[in-house]
């Protein structure tokens, strides 16, 4: 998708999406906010690892840094404060974090970036019963749903706008160089180190934000539901069912991934996972490329008709 296409197309959903909350219930309400943070976390996922094929699995670290910002700065810091300041924790966190472990590939990066968020989670835990004497925060006098809405629309929107341009970018092309042949991009003049150690902030930073936003609509948080590894498995599920190498794929697999989780947890509420999981592992058997690789096969074969 080219860059001008994909801002348009931000532009486009913007102003279709900005009226919901005063059009649509309260329930298609909080699932298209679902969908909207799912798409802002997936997209940002995908512009990293999608490109380098780094498995990071980093993100409810993240996202739990950038909730534990608003958590802490309820009541004192402005919402509109606390959403950016949650993103650049997390970002801040992720270039000192990836700066000594981003040397490492394959099933070692994804296992030292999974333990990363049980560390984090636990770290929390034991400072606020050491030096708070409780376990997470009560949010009270949260912003309206709307501005909650609103934000997270403009976070994801954003993820997406900013994927674009990544991918259209020389910065971009060095992801990708390093996802292709690291070696060869460290030869060709590439600082390899600087540039996943950017590219994995810049992914932390649209986590973490995402983090801090949504975070108001927890009455209460605490370290097990802001850090919970669901939201970074799912997130990583969906980026590459929808095909993570490309920028249209996360974002229809966060929606169909939304609504059929939504839709699977209405008709089955103790066995949606089992369902989902299979779902799931049929889609890696039998469609290894994600979503994305079905319209790539039809414009093959147009091509070839």
């Amino acid at each position: 998708m080219r860059l001008a296409t994909a801002l348009a197309a931000c532009a486009i959903a913007g102003l279709v999406l900005a009226p919901a909350p005063w059009l649509v219930s309260d329930f298609a309400l909080s699932l298209t906010l679902s969908c909207l943070m799912y798409v802002g976390l997936a997209v940002s996922w995908a512009m990293f690892s999608g490109a380098t094929n780094y498995l990071s699995l980093a993100t409810a670290a993240f996202f739990g840094i950038g909730a534990y910002v608003t958590a802490w700065g309820h009541g004192t810091l402005p919402y509109a404060v606390a959403v950016p300041l949650g993103g650049l924790a997390a970002a801040l966190f992720a270039a000192a974090i990836g700066a000594a472990v981003l040397h490492l590939r394959g099933a070692y990066f994804a296992v030292i970036t999974f333990g990363l968020g049980e560390l984090v989670r636990h770290a929390i835990t034991y400072g606020e019963k050491t030096w708070a004497r409780t376990v997470g925060r009560v949010i009270s006098d949260p912003p309206a749903t709307e501005t909650v809405y609103l934000v997270v629309l403009a976070l994801a929107l954003a993820a997406v706008a900013t994927a674009a341009a990544v991918r259209a970018s020389r910065f971009g092309l060095a992801l990708a160089g390093v996802g292709s042949d690291e070696e060869r991009a460290r030869t060709l003049g590439v600082n390899t180190r600087l540039v996943k150690t950017g590219g994995f902030a810049l992914a932390a930073f649209f986590a973490g934000a995402l983090g801090a936003a949504v975070a108001v609509r927890w009455t209460y948080i605490e370290p097990a539901s802001v850090f919970n590894p669901f939201i970074g498995f799912q997130t990583v599920l969906i980026a590459m069912v929808g095909g993570a190498h490309t920028l249209a794929g996360p974002i229809a697999s966060a929606v169909v991934f939304s609504v059929l989780t939504e839709l699977l947890r209405l008709q089955f509420p103790y066995a949606y996972l089992i369902v989902l999981g299979a779902l799931l592992i049929l889609l890696v058997l039998y469609l290894p490329g994600g979503l994305a690789s079905l319209l790539e096969r039809w414009k093959w074969r147009q091509r070839h008709a």
